[in-house]
């Protein structure tokens, strides 16, 4: 298999990176620059492309050959605080789903899977995060992100002619210990409130490599209180 990684250089998409060449998985990354991905060194088997994926011409070059697109992207804001400017066009993410679905319904195209990572709080999820947090969604620059997942959701999930998953995760943190994952579905079992990227990370590429099971669906994972 090939895949090709949107998204390498983010807090994300780096652990998805590392993962995917220790498992010695072909890999395609697309990135506005080298300068955050010189301490990977292409090979035979990792290849990167510069560009942005919302334009249709970078994103094709980047794709070629591959069977499996991973996205990790964002809106991102010039800072973490919650009413920081915005650095990325709204509707970002969904641009880019249109281009990846262009992709995979050109004649003779390769690509036939996408996993997407979107957020818990996305679409009927809202009504599962706690009260605090959909205060910060409704009412800050956060917000701007979780109405264009919504977008690159609904793109998706009526998406025909390629395998998908959208994955929601709950609040990321860095922690180098890898925990079992709890899988959720409408609230149940009802997620814990945080997961490690690396364990995001983990979780995309078993879907990739077919070692879980989630086609077609949108699970909410979370790191479980147990080992």
């Amino acid at each position: 298999m090939k895949i090709l990684i949107l998204g390498a250089t983010g807090r994300t998409g780096k652990h998805i990176l590392e993962a995917a060449l220790a498992r010695k998985i072909k890999t395609n990354c697309l990135v506005r620059s080298t300068k955050k991905i010189r301490a990977f060194i292409p090979n035979d088997s990792f290849t990167v492309y510069v560009g942005s994926p919302d334009k249709m011409e970078d994103l094709e070059k980047a794709a070629k050959g591959c069977d499996t697109i991973i996205s990790v992207l964002n809106i991102s804001r010039t800072s973490d605080f919650p009413w920081s400017t915005l650095r990325t066009p709204t509707t970002f993410l969904s641009d880019v789903m249109k281009n990846i679905l262009t992709i995979a319904n050109a004649e003779n195209s390769s690509l036939n899977s996408v996993i997407s990572c979107s957020a818990w709080g996305v679409h009927e999820t809202i009504h599962h995060i706690p009260w605090w947090f959909r205060l910060m969604i409704n009412y800050s620059n956060i917000g701007a992100a979780y109405e264009d997942h919504e977008r690159q959701e609904n793109l998706l999930s009526k998406s025909e002619n390629v395998k998908w998953v959208i994955v929601r995760p709950v609040g990321l943190i860095n922690r180098k210990k890898v925990k079992r994952i709890c899988v959720s579905f409408d609230n149940n079992p009802k997620p814990n409130m945080t997961i490690s990227r690396r364990e995001l990370a983990q979780f995309i590429l078993d879907i990739a490599t077919n070692e879980r099971d989630y086609w077609y669906q949108k699970p909410t994972i979370s790191s479980s209180f147990f080992g």
